[in-house]
């Protein structure tokens, strides 16, 4: 007997529950490609319009997990899927990101869990003073892709 089979046998309500949860988990993924494209399509309408740099794809998008010799196909084809769904996520998330920066960087009046990489250069919430000058300088600093746009080499 296998010793994917004498798991099975084992438990055999856990692997039903795995099976059963399958298209749960894998059923994202046309929600993910749909992101990309339109993520994709987005900045290169938009982007160029309001001189913000694109996004590098390939600095998010990494496959390479699948070449791992430790691996079984299915453990690869779930690394796959993982870093395929968190490279767009991630990538999609630096779009927002940009936009945001151009158009809206003002800090929100409370605490953000997980604030993206240009959220600290914001205005803060309330501060009236010199807003047009500060957005209009925040604004260039975006264009010119100032301190931290998009992936930047890991130092060790």
């Amino acid at each position: 007997m296998t010793p994917l089979l004498h798991r099975i046998r084992k438990e055999p309500l856990r692997h039903l529950l795995l099976l059963l949860t399958s298209p749960v988990i894998y059923g994202l993924f046309f929600v993910v490609v749909i992101a990309d494209i339109f993520g994709t399509l987005y900045q290169y309408i938009c982007f160029p319009v309001y001189r913000i740099p694109r996004v590098r794809r390939a600095d998010y998008v990494i496959i390479d997990r699948v070449k791992l010799k430790q691996l079984n196909l299915i453990q690869k084809f779930n690394c796959l899927y993982c870093e395929y769904a968190n490279g767009v996520i991630a990538y999609v998330a630096e779009i927002t990101a940009r936009t945001e920066w151009h158009w809206c960087p003002i800090k929100h009046d409370r605490e953000v869990i997980y604030p993206h990489a240009h959220y600290q250069k914001f205005i803060e919430y309330d501060d009236t003073r010199n807003y047009r000058a500060k957005l209009r300088d925040l604004r260039k600093a975006c264009r010119a892709c100032e301190a931290g746009c998009g992936a930047e080499p890991k130092t060790p």
